[in-house]
């Protein structure tokens, strides 16, 4: 595999002749479109068939009920594990299947390639958000625990899946430690019974970091009790922020450093976005929001805006600026094969069990062909 970064007057046959390669095959990796149009300063896969393995791991992807069938399909076979969001519970401990589908064609669908389906545990309250004050009534009950493992493990067995993963955020900083207690009560209970648990991980930097994110997650103590943790290294640049890269390398360099301080690497896996955010300009807080757009669509407004692509070094992330018809200004900023390369790098480099992104709604192929070329996948 090659990266390869478009220059003024590039063609994709001008770059297939001096490279020796097939136009075809490189507008089919990249996900070209007719007139296959390219951006100055997009960065290509320019795949040559050669796979150079380095490490085995465990490669998982969030996705909703409703994902395209294709873009599951395409994904599958580059996936461990499929944490499918999400199921969601009372203060009670009674279990609310996922709001967004059924879930049961996406277990069948995993099985059929030999990836795990894992259950996705999350504490969301009537109006779609993560609400404390269910995992404070849960978490500190032991009979609404109870109530709520035995809940999770009557779904697993009857449906298929293999594992849960613990996705709370926001907890409060008086939960921590009951938190902790009940991820070992999950655990245990899941080991028992042939599954296995995961935790999700707000991105710390440090044991005493501040904010509701942060404090009510011990990095030690959870990495103990869970058979492996999720890094949640995205989201610096966010809907409601300012415009910046959505994992700067620096900052997830930190977050990693810190973990393994923590957790052995062989339970940590690095979480990736699959996604970017564009930003109207002037960014007001408080007022401007974002959207969301994936990797592919990023490029294709590059495209039809005439926009240089940029790269950060620092945060070794793809950005560019355009003006939209009404006259106002934008700021992208994206995930591409080289910012996605500084994250496989960052896996080789402190040897972590593996990666997990959020999301896989977004059919990314040159992400999935550069993984593959580098790792095993684990199945």
């Amino acid at each position: 595999m090659e990266i390869y970064v478009v220059r003024p007057g590039d063609s994709v046959d001008s770059i297939a002749a001096a490279l020796d390669v097939d136009a075809e095959q490189i507008i089919f990796d990249n996900q070209l479109i007719y007139p296959y149009e390219l951006a100055v300063g997009q960065a290509l896969l320019i795949n040559r068939y050669v796979r150079n393995p380095q490490k085995a791991i465990s490669v998982s992807g969030y996705a909703y009920p409703f994902i395209s069938p294709w873009v599951l399909e395409q994904t599958l076979p580059f996936l461990s594990e499929l944490p499918i969001f999400s199921y969601g519970f009372t203060g009670q401990g009674e279990l609310i299947p996922p709001v967004y589908g059924d879930d049961e064609w996406m277990i069948a669908e995993a099985l059929r390639f030999g990836t795990q389906p894992i259950l996705t545990l999350t504490p969301f309250g009537p109006d779609g958000n993560f609400n404390n004050r269910l995992i404070n009534s849960v978490v500190n009950s032991r009979e609404y625990t109870d109530n709520l493992i035995q809940n999770l493990l009557t779904v697993m067995n009857r449906k298929g899946y293999q594992g849960v993963d613990i996705d709370f955020e926001y907890i409060l900083a008086q939960d921590r430690d009951a938190f902790t207690g009940f991820v070992w009560q999950v655990a245990e209970t899941m080991r028992a019974n042939g599954y296995h648990t995961s935790v999700a991980l707000a991105p710390k930097t440090s044991p005493d970091q501040r904010g509701l994110l942060y404090e009510g997650k011990d990095y030690r103590a959870l990495g103990e009790a869970a058979d492996h943790v999720l890094l949640m290294t995205y989201e610096w640049g966010y809907t409601y922020g300012p415009p910046m890269a959505v994992a700067p390398i620096n900052q997830v360099r930190r977050v990693v450093e810190y973990a393994l301080t923590e957790i052995p690497a062989e339970k940590i896996d690095l979480g990736i976005p699959n996604y970017g955010y564009d930003w109207p300009l002037p960014y007001e807080r408080g007022v401007t929001k974002a959207a969301t757009i994936g990797n592919i669509q990023a490029v294709r407004i590059a495209v039809a805006q005439g926009a240089e692509i940029r790269f950060d070094q620092l945060a070794e992330s793809p950005y560019f600026n355009y003006t939209s018809e009404d006259g106002t200004e934008h700021e992208v900023w994206f995930e591409d094969v080289r910012s996605m390369q500084a994250k496989f790098d960052l896996i080789k480099e402190y040897d972590l069990r593996g990666c997990g992104y959020w999301q896989i709604m977004e059919w990314f192929r040159a992400n999935w062909l550069l993984l593959q070329s580098q790792f095993y996948i684990i199945k």
